[in-house]
């Protein structure tokens, strides 16, 4: 059984129930049949989350898949705590040319949400990680804003620090820009961090929640 109780093993020969006709009758083609392999891998390509507005949204995860990396679970802030350190890598995100941005987007964040939800129990603090990203791959100013808006204030409120490693003058802006509708306890929660190794003093994420593009961009620039 999978998560979702459906059996995904099932014997499909087992389906083929004797006097059953193989083909409809006269010259029209054979209809395509819907096993219960099929259906179980579609319902579990959906998942649902509900945001806090009270309204029900479904994440189509077959369109994400290629872009879950874009948030990791880095460790604890101490030993044997419940602290999570949080990894949002910039460089993971789909690039704006994409004709289904949009949608990859919006299903994104919702996946984001839900993984925080799961990830997070107790305060916890966000690496943000931006070098190895491209202006292609890093998401506009209106989806940022609509995502800080859409967030569990739960979330918020537990957020302890934001370290936003490899900042650069165009993502300074764009944070610069939020200033009016973030409050200002936000504000004394971000933290920006040059290099790696910077950020390594500061936090004990682990090295193996940094993607290699980001360890290639720090090595060049640091």
């Amino acid at each position: 059984l999978d998560d979702n109780g459906f059996n995904v093993d099932i014997d499909e020969d087992f389906l083929d129930v004797p006097g059953t006709p193989k083909t409809p009758s006269g010259n029209s083609a054979p209809l395509p049949q819907y096993s219960a392999r099929a259906e179980a891998r579609d319902i579990r390509s959906w998942q649902k989350i509900t945001l806090p507005d009270g309204k029900t949204r479904e994440i189509d995860m077959k369109v994400i898949e290629p872009f879950k990396r874009v948030l990791s679970h880095g460790g604890y802030l101490q030993s044997g705590g419940h602290n999570a350190i949080v990894v949002f890598s910039a460089c993971h995100l789909p690039d704006r040319s994409r004709a289904d941005y949009h949608y990859v987007m919006n299903n994104l964040f919702l996946y984001v949400v839900k993984t925080l939800e799961q990830l997070v129990t107790e305060d916890y603090v966000l690496v943000y990680l931006h070098g190895g990203s491209s202006r292609g791959n890093v998401p506009p100013f209106p989806w940022l804003k609509k995502c800080y808006q859409l967030l569990d204030r739960r979330l918020r409120k537990s957020l302890k620090n934001l370290y936003m490693v490899h900042p650069t003058f165009w993502l300074k802006s764009v944070v610069w820009m939020a200033r009016p509708f973030i409050s200002s306890k936000f504000w004394r929660k971000l933290v920006y961090v040059k290099t790696l190794e910077d950020l390594y003093k500061l936090v004990p994420v682990e090295r193996a929640a940094v993607p290699d593009k980001v360890k290639n961009y720090d090595s060049r620039h640091s």
